[in-house]
């Protein structure tokens, strides 16, 4: 790998090492489904993307809802950020 490819890596590795995150297992909604439902918020605030969860009536809202109440919680406890500072920065939802 080249120099500045090196140095890029390694700056996203960083960041993602400081983010707040949260995983949902088993849950029994097929994934196309719920990407469907991740579409609408990625991107989004923390305030909007749960407004958008709370008036969706795709069955899916409710896991994913579920699991953006839980991100927004562990950095609001593990890293000392505030709920309204948040945003999606990532979301998806893989198979198997």
């Amino acid at each position: 790998m080249s120099k500045n490819m090196q140095a890029k890596v390694a700056r996203v590795e960083e960041k993602r090492e400081k983010r707040p995150f949260a995983v949902a297992k088993y849950i029994r909604v097929s994934p196309y489904k719920v990407r469907t439902v991740l579409a609408l918020i990625r991107g989004k605030s923390y305030k909007e993307a749960k407004a958008i969860l709370d008036y969706s009536n795709n069955g899916s809202a409710l896991a994913v809802k579920k699991v953006l109440l839980s991100a927004a919680a562990n950095a609001e406890h593990n890293k000392g950020m505030d709920r309204e500072d948040l945003f999606v920065a990532e979301c998806f939802a893989d198979g198997g």
